[in-house]
């Protein structure tokens, strides 16, 4: 290390130019980074989603999901699959090993759906697989005046959808919620009868009227001139005097009218909409993008008449957000760091040689990221957060040196460069140390790694750049400004020194009560309840209003409105978009749900307390009989923050299920803290089926009428305004009661006949949501949980389940919420266990001995007592961002602990050891002190500060860090002494001895 230095010293014009270019280069690669607002990440996992109208749930079951499922259970990679089947929709999430490349998974799947034929009326299987780069930029909302054409409106579509897919950086742009006009011919039984005609009339209605097409070439007037024929219907007028029979039109038997039909609702402010959701291209700035959207939609407001476009959400405006507020706590950090330099130092010139480190670091890390690929996100910029106050650290050791060598030696290059030797080895170490401890986040599986790898390479970038900005500019920059100057020792390392002393001769009190606060600690820890991200201060809303499956639609879109009204009523709320129904644009995002389930999205007002309202509204169950009503934050990562236990229930025997499902409901029912107890077999829905006699009639003639019957019906299509229009007959029956279905009439062999004459009707309650896990059937009990109590509640639930006994054939596993918590702090415990042993393995080499490196350890259980206490003191649940504070607390204790043995190690060459742990601790009291308080006032803007959502630097890790520093720093300088001297106290006591010795013979 000591070349470094040297180096700097003999090629100070070069290290002039280096310094100008770390920083140009680190201005200009701010500027060149993509900015995102998570870093690219895969989700291993592909979602097929299918969706059939009219289809109840039993028959998507088994004539889409079973079929889909049989064709991908041998998908190359597979860990899991889960499908879900409702009524009209089934979703099956195929689970991957974190190894598979999910484009090849994609690939595969796609190709395995394909090649399975399902039946009519179902749309073709929609594959998707997420990444982060999918998340839409922005959601452009248009409402268009009532007084405009479908000509106009459907042209005013085409344009808007161009103009976007046209913005720079643009990926795909999807536009939903589209109304499609339809003639509806409705058909009246009664004046058919009169007329002694069937609906079947009307189904041939359009055949052959409409053809275009040449029929010849002949000479007319003396010129070679083509024929042709050509008949359309231009308007519904035309299609009413149509004659069914001689004498009778359309308009005689049937009402005709131009209807408009929706796949789905969306609604904002109470007035329908249709919504543009706009995504990046791969490379794509976000930030670029969105602003290109805004000006975008600004311009059509102005331009298009008849047309209102309101950009609901983009995500490009919290990227811009992200980056302003984690770099202005960067630099509240930079500024606290630098006060508590000058409050030790006091010498302005000592610190600004020790800020210059800050900036250099910065500014080398931002190039190294833009030369990795990485991009600039909440992620990246949190990395820099956490990392800012440890910046200086390596400065303020070597400077602090210098400086204190200044009080007894001359002032020359030589004792510059010596006086930086003396700590290099300390600082590399400690350096490799904390890198060391991001470096086994690389071996964390799937998309947890490509979140925090971002984050371990800008800490690690930043770290190694300020070793080496302390090594080289640091030293130089002494030479500079430190020349002349004095330093006078403190009275207070002299009372610290006594007070040493005093614990190395009764170290079993400072031991004892350490290890009386570290069990303390423990057990508080233990009892404490790990809880579920805290949603007081979340933008968005995520509001879900789900009735059971046999509520008539009409019901639900009602109720829903009437939802909507409430939420709009809220003065804390910006604006509520309210959704309904499948749509095939949801689906290319495998997003299918339930026809009864109507979905809100609030906007929240800045300032506004989220929690409260989502009790407001929970508080509104009353008003919405038979409904479930669920209100939750969103999470920007792509979900809510969800609080409930899942208990699947599998095996093959349905009656077995059902069995183990009320056993497991009846034990967790009882729990303290657990709200709500459902299962997917309580709602029912009641299913009419016919059962046919094959000796009286064909089971695909009958049904195939019935579908007629009973469902619209296309007959063809006709000129509306200029645009071709779908020409839909309605059923000609609706049934209300089993009196209605068995006297439906269809045509057998011999004739017509009653469906209750060819077979037997039966009615059936069966479940609107079946569940399969690997192709078997299973059913799901869920437990909703008090947030605050995730944790505890979920070991009570482990714990009851366990002690059930299932029905033979039957497994039960507890997952959800809690279980998902566990995994993530067990591969965050695993983490930190393998960075302890890196950690040991790089002191080992440094100090060339097993006990010194083991007595620094000792640090690592005194930073549990005040992470556990700042817990305490602040009243906040561990989550797992404090766990990951937790790990980082492994690289930043033993710092201190490394740069104080270090010294030790250096005195013992020339004094006894007890003598070398006080001349130690004294010296390097101050250094430690300054590193610990610079780290924690740089952390102190992340307490007081908003982490953004989605973000892993949030206010508890901040505390547990905070906490850690300052326990493990007033304890190190104590604690580590005592332990150090055990480990050598047969050495310890004989030079004792003999110094006694010494002086009884003087």
């Amino acid at each position: 290390m000591q070349a470094f230095t040297k180096w700097a010293f003999n090629n100070k014009a070069a290290m002039k130019i280096v310094v100008l270019m770390a920083l140009v280069m680190g201005v200009l690669s701010y500027y060149k980074l993509p900015m995102e607002f998570l870093p690219e990440a895969d989700n291993p996992q592909v979602t097929v989603a299918a969706i059939g109208q009219g289809y109840d749930a039993k028959s998507m079951e088994t004539q889409v999901t079973n079929k889909l499922e049989e064709a991908l259970q041998y998908t190359k990679g597979k860990t899991t699959m889960e499908s879900t089947t409702g009524n009209g929709f089934t979703q099956i999430n195929l689970n991957f090993d974190s190894s598979t490349d999910m484009k090849e998974a994609k690939s595969e799947v796609e190709r395995a759906v394909a090649a399975v034929q399902l039946p009519e009326r179902v749309s073709p299987p929609y594959v998707v697989q997420f990444n982060t780069t999918m998340i839409p930029i922005s959601w452009v909302t248009f409402a268009f005046d009532d007084n405009m054409s479908e000509v106009e409106r459907e042209q005013a579509e085409k344009e808007i959808l161009s103009e976007f897919k046209q913005i720079e950086g643009a990926g795909e742009v999807i536009l939903s919620g589209k109304t499609m006009p339809t003639v509806s011919i409705i058909p009246n039984t009664q004046k058919l009868a009169e007329k002694g005609l069937s609906v079947h009339a009307l189904m041939g209605l359009l055949q052959d009227r409409a053809a275009s097409a040449s029929v010849g070439e002949k000479d007319i007037a003396g010129a070679t001139s083509n024929i042709s024929v050509r008949a359309d219907i231009s308007d519904i007028e035309t299609l009413r005097k149509l004659t069914v029979a001689p004498g009778v039109t359309v308009a005689d038997v049937a009402e005709v009218k131009l209807v408009q039909q929706q796949e789905s609702i969306s609604s904002l402010g109470g007035k329908d909409v249709i919504m543009l959701t706009i995504s990046k291209s791969a490379n794509a700035n976000a930030v670029t993008v969105g602003n290109g959207v805004e000006e975008l939609t600004e311009r059509l407001n102005k331009d298009m008449k008849g047309v209102e476009a309101t950009v609901l959400l983009s995500t490009s405006e919290q990227v811009v957000h992200s980056v302003n507020s984690m770099m202005r706590e960067v630099l509240m950090g930079a500024l606290f760091a630098t006060i508590v330099i000058l409050l030790f130092m006091r010498n302005i010139r000592a610190t600004l040689v020790t800020i210059v480190s800050i900036p250099l670091s910065l500014g080398i890390t931002l190039y190294l990221l833009d030369l990795s690929g990485v991009t600039l996100n909440i992620i990246t910029l949190g990395g820099v957060a956490v990392a800012v106050g440890r910046l200086v650290d390596d400065s303020i050791v070597v400077i602090e040196n210098i400086y204190r060598r200044l009080q007894k030696e001359t002032f020359s290059p030589s004792m510059i460069i010596d006086a930086t030797k003396e700590v290099a080895t300390a600082i590399t170490s400690s350096t490799l140390v904390t890198v060391a401890v991001f470096l086994p986040m690389g071996l964390l599986r799937g998309s947890l790694q490509d979140f925090l790898l971002p984050f371990a390479l800008t800490v690690t970038y930043s770290l190694l750049a300020s070793l080496l900005v302390a090594l080289t500019v640091v030293p130089v920059l002494c030479a500079v400004f430190l020349r002349n100057t004095k330093h006078t020792e403190p009275e207070g390392s002299k009372r610290f020194s006594l007070f040493l002393a005093w614990n190395l001769k009764h170290k079993w009190v400072p031991l004892l009560i350490s290890a009386l606060l570290f069990f303390g600690s423990i057990g508080a820890y233990v009892m404490m309840p790990k809880a579920a991200l805290d949603s007081s201060s979340a933008e968005n809303l995520d509001v879900s209003l789900e009735y059971p499956g046999n509520t008539p639609h009409a019901t639900v879109v009602e109720n829903g409105r009437k939802l909507e009204q409430f939420l709009n009523d809220k003065e804390e709320v910006n604006w509520v978009l309210m959704s309904n129904g499948n749509s095939s644009d949801n689906a290319k995002f495998g997003a299918v749900s339930s026809t009864t389930l109507v979905t809100y999205m609030i906007d929240m007002k800045e300032g506004a307390d989220a929690e409260k309202l989502i009790e407001e509204i929970k508080a509104e169950r009353g008003n919405y009989e038979g409904a479930e009503l669920n209100a939750s934050a969103t999470s920007m990562m792509g979900g809510t923050s969800s609080s409930s236990v899942t208990i699947d229930i599998t095996g093959d025997d349905l009656e077995a299920l059902t069995q183990g499902a009320e056993q497991v409901m009846t034990a967790i029912k009882p729990v303290e803290d657990v709200l709500k107890v459902k299962s997917n077999q309580e709602e029912k829905k009641s299913v009419y089926t016919f059962e046919l006699d094959p000796l009286k009639a064909k089971g695909a003639d009958v049904a195939t009428q019935l579908q007629m019957l009973l469902n619209p019906l296309p007959i063809g299509s006709v000129t509306v305004e200029g645009r071709e229009t779908a020409v839909m007959l309605q059923p000609s029956v609706n049934p209300a009661t089993e009196a209605d279905l068995n006297n439906l009439t269809v045509l057998t062999d011999n004739g017509p006949a009653k469906v209750s004459q060819v077979a037997k009707l039966t009615k059936a309650e069966e479940s609107t949501v079946f569940y399969h896990k690997d192709g078997k059937p299973y059913v799901r009990v869920t437990a909703e949980v008090e947030p605050s109590q995730l944790s505890v509640v979920g070991k009570e639930i482990s714990k009851k389940v366990d002690e059930l006994k299932a029905p033979e054939g039957v497994e039960i596993v507890v997952g959800g919420a809690s279980v998902d918590q566990a995994s993530d702090f067990a591969d965050l415990g695993m983490t930190a266990l393998i960075s302890i042993g890196i950690v040991y393995l790089i002191m080992v080499v440094t100090f060339k001995t097993l006990r010194a490196p083991l007595a620094i350890m000792f640090s690592l259980p005194l930073a549990a007592i005040g992470a556990i206490a700042g817990l305490m003191i602040t009243g906040i649940s561990p989550d797992f961002t404090a766990m990951f504070g937790a790990l980082m607390l492994i690289g930043i204790v033993v710092t201190n602990a490394i740069v104080l043995i270090d010294r030790v190690k250096h005195n013992e060459q020339t004094m006894p050891i007890r003598e070398a742990l006080i001349e130690a601790a004294t010296t390097r009291m101050r250094p430690i002190l300054m590193t610990a308080i610079a780290t924690v006032c740089a952390m102190l803007p992340l307490v007081f500060g908003s982490s953004e959502s989605g973000s892993i630097v949030s206010q508890s890790l901040a505390i547990v860090v905070i906490g850690g520093l300052v326990a493990a720093t007033v304890l190190t300088l104590v604690i580590v002494p005592c332990v150090y001297e055990l480990f050598f106290f047969r050495k310890s006591r004989r030079e004792r001895r003999a110094a006694a010795s010494m002086e009884h013979a003087a």
